[in-house]
């Protein structure tokens, strides 16, 4: 029994010695790990400079066609001669000129 124990002993301050030392790594390597994450949080990759241009360009796509629908329906109305309408139609155009140039061409199809 006796030399059990003793057997025992230094196979299980080497198991310690090795959760110790992978504390010690883990210790040592969290702040370097920590670092990495917060420039991970802080930049913005490609992929997603992408979706968020895309985004930004089906929004403006969507808000141009919104417009081009008012635009209708007010020239519409200002040809029955409401001159409200009309106002309101060129403001409208207005808008639709300064968002044209936001919005990618789309190649033609020939």
């Amino acid at each position: 029994m006796l030399r059990t124990r003793h057997f025992l002993i230094p196979v299980a301050a080497l198991a310690m010695s090795g959760c110790v030392a992978k504390t010690l790594v883990d210790v040592a390597t969290a702040p370097v790990r920590a670092g990495a994450q917060v420039a991970d949080w802080a930049t913005e990759s490609q992929d997603e400079a992408d979706r968020a241009r895309g985004r930004e360009i089906r929004q403006r796509e969507e808000r141009l066609g919104d417009l081009q629908e008012d635009v209708a329906d007010l020239e519409e109305d200002c040809l029955d001669g409401d001159d409200d309408a009309c106002r309101e139609a060129v403001a409208k155009r207005r808008e639709i000129d300064e968002l044209l140039p936001q919005v990618p061409l789309e190649p033609q199809d020939s």
